[in-house]
């Protein structure tokens, strides 16, 4: 019971000092959540919260806790700033995971990403399929930025007053040289088909696929881009056993 209240106003000054601090920073901290600035949140609210449950801390320890950090925070933000050299190390940059039209299998192995997280990403954007994307930039707080085709882009065909069709699901049958086979039966489709659609665009196997999508009836392939010998030889060995 002894402890309650100063924990009381040590919380509530806590909590103010580090909406002041968030203030100060930017918005940056919020809306644009970096893996530097994922690190730092993490790392400023597990010192607060040492300090709050320390009975040998008090106001001065936990204000000198969040000024410290604070000031490494602001220091990196002034480097980032003055030192676009910086920003590379600190704060990442951007990459191309699509380009015109094109997965870049290199971009999307470096940060660790999949087709189907770009996929959800992508819907999130209020695209449904890879085929309407032109270009899709990864941003370094993990977000998609997408630029559509031109057929896709407005006016729309509302605008244009033509004749609407019911809008499609795609659904993805190859991903990483791998037949989905529930997405095959689901769609209506078999692997013959889509062996022979394959095979009409000059890719020998379903393997040599990165990905491949099904919609109206057709299916969308696209072939492994900018990858390095290596891993497409490594690539094809594995899924060709399969």
């Amino acid at each position: 019971m002894d402890n309650m209240l100063p924990m009381l106003y040590e919380t509530i000054f806590g909590f103010v000092a580090l909406f002041v601090l968030t203030k100060i920073l930017g918005k940056t901290q919020i809306s644009q959540l970096t893996a530097f600035d994922f690190i730092a949140a993490l790392v400023l609210g597990e010192l607060v919260g040492n300090a709050l449950f320390d009975d040998k801390a008090g106001v001065l320890d936990i204000a000198y806790v969040i000024f410290l950090w604070g000031s490494l925070l602001y220091i990196v933000e002034m480097i980032t700033q003055k030192f676009k050299g910086s920003r590379f190390l600190l704060e990442g940059k951007p990459s191309m995971i699509i380009h015109e039209g094109k997965f870049v299998y290199e971009e999307l192995r470096k940060n660790k990403i999949d087709v189907e997280e770009i996929q959800h990403l992508l819907r999130m954007k209020d695209v449904f399929s890879v085929q309407e994307v032109e270009y899709a930039v990864l941003e370094t707080n993990g977000d998609v930025s997408v630029l559509k085709k031109a057929a896709f882009q407005t006016p729309t065909v509302a605008d244009l007053q033509v004749k609407q069709k019911k809008p499609e699901i795609a659904m993805t049958i190859i991903t990483d040289g791998e037949l989905i086979e529930d997405n095959v039966a689901e769609a209506g489709i078999t692997r013959e088909w889509v062996e022979e659609q394959v095979q009409k665009q000059y890719i020998d196997h379903i393997y040599e696929v990165f990905f491949a999508e099904y919609k109206n009836e057709k299916l969308f392939v696209l072939p492994y881009f900018k990858i390095k010998e290596k891993h497409y030889n490594k690539k094809i060995k594995k899924t060709s056993r399969k």
